[in-house]
């Protein structure tokens, strides 16, 4: 596999002169005593009358030295669904490229797919959720720019086998993204370890999760340095605000916490899986390394409903390929748990 990435970037990308914004332009760290009149700001201060940094730079300092990641191998986006809608409009033209995806999966990979007006393949997992190497390869043609692995995956909480995520890096000649969002409640490890083995590589994770820290939306790409600098020069100026920024640092470097709550989390997932077994009504229940669990039952509609009744929300996965009568439950706080296992030994 011979991998240029100049070869996937659209033609318009490569001539786009990409918007300067003023704090682009003024890179100087030493601030204190400058006087900013080039932004057209309100020049009374409240903490959010200055546009934030365009690059995030102090946000990524924080996540390089966590991950042994250099700072310009990473890309920050409101939320992992802006990071992959910019992985889309820089490497697929409209009406003419492909991606692939494997369902079940993540719904936002077909999304955006629509959105952008690129074909969406879609390959489904075998019936042990892992994916089908021979017919995803199959399916690869000189158009296709990106492959989408959700690992482990939403929403069926497995992880993805290292043999088959190798043989595609290895005979894809495009984007491999493999979408990590719940990696943080896997004993596997995630393949930032290998990103300077693979040009072709790149991966998301989030804050949204085990960070708990959904209500900020910070997405990240890890990737290349070129891969990184192609989606530097699309992404908006100001894509990350000031109150995401800091609170996102305040969060990172708070890391005793956030093991801790990871800990609790997977502690919870096996006493619950425990439990899922005395449940007349479940039918099988799927492996999960994720911060939930799916599981098969008899009714998925029936049971949801009865749940609802109980003032607990679950997600119904019925409609999804391969996920008949199946029930996403989400890992909650132990006495969350207790009730949604009261409520399940009830009904």
């Amino acid at each position: 596999m011979s991998f240029d990435i100049n070869n996937l970037i659209r033609e318009n990308v490569k001539k786009l002169k990409p918007y300067s914004s003023a704090r682009d332009e003024f890179e100087d760290f030493d601030t204190a005593d400058m006087i900013f009149l080039d932004a057209n700001e309100n020049p009374y201060q409240n903490g959010v009358n200055r546009y934030p940094d365009p690059q995030q730079a102090s946000v990524k300092v924080v996540l390089g030295q966590m991950k042994n990641i250099n700072p310009k191998q990473i890309l920050l986006g409101n939320g992992s669904d802006e990071v992959l809608d910019l992985l889309f409009r820089a490497f697929c033209e409209p009406k003419v490229d492909n991606v692939i995806s494997l369902p079940p999966t993540y719904g936002m990979y077909s999304v955006l797919a629509n959105i952008n007006a690129v074909e969406n393949r879609e390959v489904l997992l075998s019936t042990d959720f892992q994916p089908q190497v021979a017919q995803i390869l199959e399916n690869v043609d000189a158009n296709t720019k990106i492959i989408f692995l959700c690992s482990p995956n939403n929403p069926t909480g497995n992880s993805f086998s290292e043999a088959s995520v190798l043989t595609l890096l290895k005979k894809f000649s495009g984007l491999i993204v493999i979408d990590e969002a719940y990696i943080d409640f896997s004993e596997k490890a995630s393949w930032l370890a290998k990103l300077e083995h693979y040009p072709n590589l790149a991966i998301t994770q989030t804050l949204s999760k085990a960070y708990g820290l959904a209500g900020i939306r910070l997405g990240i790409c890890y990737g290349s340095e070129a891969i990184i600098a192609v989606l530097n020069k699309i992404k908006p100026p100001y894509n990350v605000n000031e109150l995401t920024q800091q609170r996102a640092i305040k969060r990172l470097n708070d890391q005793g916490k956030i093991d801790a709550e990871i800990v609790a989390i997977i502690k919870e997932r096996a006493s619950l899986l425990n439990v899922l077994k005395d449940v007349k009504f479940v039918e099988k229940i799927y492996p999960t390394e994720a911060n939930f669990i799916l599981i098969k039952v008899d009714d998925a509609n029936k049971r949801y409903a009865a749940l609802i009744e109980k003032g607990i929300v679950i997600r119904n996965r019925t409609t999804q390929p391969l996920c008949e009568n199946t029930l996403r439950l989400t890992i909650g706080t132990a006495e969350e748990n207790k009730k949604l296992i009261e409520a399940l030994l009830a009904i």
